[in-house]
């Protein structure tokens, strides 16, 4: 998420980072899960899926296509 400040738009790092890699929609997921069960072990399903995004994403950087 940005943060506007004044004329000024912040980013976060870490969210530019996960757009660049396609898997920020996955992130989202994870943190509302998280935020809703307040135990990220009864998010498995959804960490399991941002994790399989990254594994790809760095695949696919590693053989050039990213």
């Amino acid at each position: 998420m940005s943060v506007v400040h004044g004329t000024q738009e912040l980013s976060d790092p870490v969210e530019e980072m996960l757009k660049k890699t396609g898997c920020i929609e996955l992130h989202y997921k994870v943190q509302e899960c998280i935020a809703e069960t307040h135990d990220w072990r009864k998010c498995q399903d959804r960490v399991s899926d941002f994790k399989k995004c990254m594994n790809e994403y760095h695949r696919q950087k590693l053989s050039g296509k990213a």
